[in-house]
């Protein structure tokens, strides 16, 4: 629908989409951030994202109007660029614009449930005399009288008009930011001319100004009545003073401390009425008894608490990142939500603190990175460790009926933050237990609940703390462990272990530095190369993390300190490849943990445990019996009956040679999972298992540098699994060429770091057929010669069953 069409053909110009503004009038070289929510508004924002992101914001006569059209709009308004946006959850939009020039709306144009409007720029203006001089010096001095009179205006608007020396920007920066009706600033967005806009500008500043100075006259009288109270409150005080000093001083000072505090404190209304309550129980006790201890106690706790004080976030993003880019090594998904997070606190300008939870394995940095976190942000950093709480009263704290009780951790912690809003690191919350005292993580349910933790209640306060400002970061090696409501209420952020070229990083980076510092050693006493850094990881540690390689590290040094201690090596020493036994020993590992030999009914799996991937190789022999399959390396239930399902399947593919009906009650069948000592469990050990069982039946080898995970059906089919990013770490650490995964866990192949989608060849299977055809070093043949090769095992157990 076309709404003035008239005036459509008497000038040319641009379409843009429109956006109808409430109480606000964008000028141009102005940026602000707006919440778009009405729907035809959003559909604009949309539209012009899609193409030039450039649109006309135009400001509404009435603010009531929720439906605006043409006649409810000012005919001018201004041409902007979106140059940042965010979808909210409730379906608004957050968009950061800048103004780029005035422009007269010709005619609207109704398309697609939003308006658009032919427009024309208007080209200001802006010459240059000596009487625009003069009157642009004025209005300068005005504003600078203005901003320091205004006490909701601060100090750095005056900064930012010293650079600006286009006189039609200048007067429309300071426009921008006078707090007067929009009536007033659509009228100077409405003035071309610019000694006609400096004009108005002059007449309301100086307006302006002259409330100003009312406003002050009235504050300086009600200030002269409030420095009396206070001056009689300062002779009281001198008093109380004198009196100590002749010994007269009644035994009240600590109850007038105690008031003091309450008093200073900033706390809710709630608090502040229970603390004045107890205050009055305790000047009724005897200071002896052991309820007045525990009333004292309670009142300078909730004293002591960060009811009101906060620090100020760091909301530069460059350098938040350097900042955390310097401290870790990689870590790419978690940097950059810590950077989106300030992201939207820049723009909306508040935000509940988001709830994190980084697993991983131990050594790859989940603590030191919540401390990293805090430095960026500029806040306070708390740590509580929950490994082996049990009792429900650590979290919520015990109630004051007990002698001795105290808050829970997680008000301790507050207190000592000394802030409420800082970053809050709940360590190892998968090894929180629970007993006859309660379930920890249960209480832990409203503390990590953005909703509910605005009104958090800790049994010895009884009154409520806000914590929706605090950003917890929750630490833990494995997810399954946790209870699932506990997990609902996370974002889980996964850190999987490291590559070796980023383990070399870390050390020469991070590691050595900070051991040679620890050490005495200068920089220029100890030198290792890469090479030798990539030795030292390869051959004395195996591990997802860099905990063993700084202890590797520790100890050189500690042999190198000795050695400078002694007097030799004055120029200092290097760690070559030839040296590196001399120092830490005879290597501890080989630089590949699969076999070096294929081998007949001997595959390649991987497992996925708290201490990143590891692999496994899975052994299967025959041996004559009574038909029974024996399951050693501590196999759990699920893996247990994985084995078993695997072997059903093995058999009916043994069912295609040419044995008798009973052989295979004539054998049995052992599977062993080494290292015996570790418990295992799960089910993705299956398709290994079954490849392991096929590869004895016919006694083809499994090609050794082919590993594989999924688990495994009575029909073949090979099923999805967990764990793929450090299983497949772990398959590249150990000298895999190949990774056979389920066709289910193809979409988690993008998320695997560039080097081992570069370092591993890997294939998508659907079935077992698939899987044998990758793993063996032959094909499965059902001819005759085939059938005469594997006479040996299979033959002589045939002729016995015969006999």
């Amino acid at each position: 629908m076309r709404i003035n069409q008239a005036r459509g053909h008497e000038e040319q110009g641009n379409v843009y989409p429109v956006i109808p503004l409430r109480d606000v009038v964008i000028f141009p070289s102005m940026a602000t951030a707006i919440l778009v929510g009405r729907q035809p508004s959003v559909n604009a924002v949309e539209r012009a994202i899609k193409a030039d992101k450039n649109l006309v914001v135009v400001t509404q006569r009435n603010a009531s109007v929720n439906e605006p059209g043409p006649d409810d709009l000012f005919s001018v308004g201004t041409v902007v660029k979106i140059f940042h946006h965010l979808n909210l959850p409730d379906g608004t939009i957050k968009v950061m614009l800048e103004g780029v020039s005035r422009a007269r709306i010709l005619d609207f144009l109704e398309e697609d449930n939003c308006f658009s409007a032919r427009v024309k720029e208007i080209e200001v203006d802006d010459r240059d005399t000596r009487e625009i001089e003069a009157l642009m010096r004025r209005v300068e001095y005005l504003f600078t009288d203005y901003v320091r009179m205004n006490p909701r205006l601060p100090n750095e608007v005056l900064l930012s008009i010293q650079s600006i020396e286009d006189r039609s920007v200048l007067a429309d920066t300071i426009a921008a930011h006078l707090l007067v009706h929009n009536d007033e600033k659509q009228r100077l967005l409405e003035a071309v001319d610019i000694e006609e806009r400096l004009m108005a500008l002059h007449r309301i500043l100086t307006e302006e100004l002259q409330l100003l100075k009312v406003e002050k006259d009235i504050d300086e009288k009600v200030s002269s009545q409030v420095q009396k109270t206070q001056r009689e409150l300062f002779l009281h005080e001198k008093m109380r003073a004198i009196k100590k000093e002749l010994g007269q001083e009644e035994d009240g000072e600590e109850y007038t401390d105690l008031k003091r505090k309450i008093r200073k404190a900033g706390m809710s209304r709630e608090a502040e009425k229970v603390s004045y309550r107890e205050y009055e129980r305790l000047k009724m006790m005897s200071p002896m008894t052991p309820e007045a201890t525990v009333v004292r106690n309670y009142i300078e706790t909730l004293t002591s608490l960060p009811w009101r004080k906060r620090t100020h976030d760091n909301l530069d993003l460059a350098q938040v990142k350097a900042k955390l880019d310097a401290d870790h090594y990689g870590l790419t998904k978690v940097k950059e939500r810590i950077v989106e997070f300030l992201s939207v606190v820049k723009l909306v300008g508040n935000l509940k603190g988001p709830i994190l939870c980084f697993v991983g394995p131990p050594g790859v940095g989940k603590t030191s990175l919540g401390h990293s976190i805090a430095d960026a942000l500029g806040r306070s950093f708390v740590r509580v460790s929950l490994g082996g709480i049990r009792d429900e009263a650590e979290i919520r704290g015990h109630r004051r009926t007990y002698i001795g009780s105290l808050p829970g951790r997680i008000i301790q912690m507050m207190r000592k933050a000394g802030s409420k809003n800082p970053v809050f690191l709940l360590d190892e919350i998968d090894k929180l237990g629970a007993d006859f005292r309660g379930d920890p993580s249960a209480a832990l349910l409203e503390v990590l609940d953005p909703d509910q933790n605005k009104h958090f209640s800790d049994h010895f306060l009884e009154v409520e703390f806000d914590l929706s400002e605090v950003m917890f970061i929750t630490t833990a090696n494995v997810i399954h462990p946790i209870p699932p409501a506990l997990q609902d209420r996370m974002e889980v952020i996964r850190l999987p272990g490291y590559l070796l070229h980023e383990k070399i990083a870390i050390a020469q980076r991070f590691l050595l530095p900070k051991q040679m510092q620890q050490h005495g050693i200068k920089p220029a006493q100890l030198r290792i190369s890469d090479t030798t850094m990539k030795d030292l990881i390869q051959f004395y540690t195996r591990e997802a993390g860099v905990r063993n390689l700084e202890r590797e590290l520790a100890s050189i040094c500690r042999k190198v300190a000795r050695k400078l201690a002694s007097g030799g090596d004055a120029k200092g020493v290097r760690i070559t490849r030839k040296n590196l036994e001399g120092y830490l020993g005879v290597p501890k590992f080989s630089d590949s943990e699969i076999d070096e030999h294929e081998s007949v009914g001997v595959a390649t799996g991987l497992a996925w445990t708290e201490v990143g991937g590891e692999i496994l190789n899975i052994e299967v022999t025959l041996m004559p019996g009574k038909g029974d399959i024996i399951l050693t390396g501590q196999l759990g239930e699920v893996m247990q009956e994985s084995a078993k399902i695997a072997l059903s399947f093995a058999r009916n593919k043994a069912r295609m040679l040419p044995l008798e009906n009973d052989f295979f009650s004539s054998i049995d069948v052992h599977v062993h999972v080494p290292e015996g000592a570790i418990p295992k469990d799960g089910p993705s050990a299956g398709v290994s298992i079954a490849t392991a069982l096929v590869s004895a039946f016919f006694d083809i080898p499994v090609n050794r540098e082919v590993a594989m995970t999924g688990e495994v059906t009575l029909r073949g089919k090979a099923l999805p699994v967990g764990g793929i990013n450090e299983k497949a770490v772990a398959a590249l650490r150990a000298g895999v060429k190949k990774l056979l995964l389920p066709k289910g866990n193809e979409k988690n192949i993008k998320e695997l770091p560039e080097e081992v989608r570069r370092g591993l060849k890997i294939v998508v299977v659907e079935s077992m057929d698939q899987v044998l055809e990758y793993a063996l070093t032959k094909k499965l043949d059902w001819g005759v010669e085939h059938r005469r090769r594997l006479g040996g095992f299979f033959g002589s157990q045939s002729r016995k069953s015969a006999n």
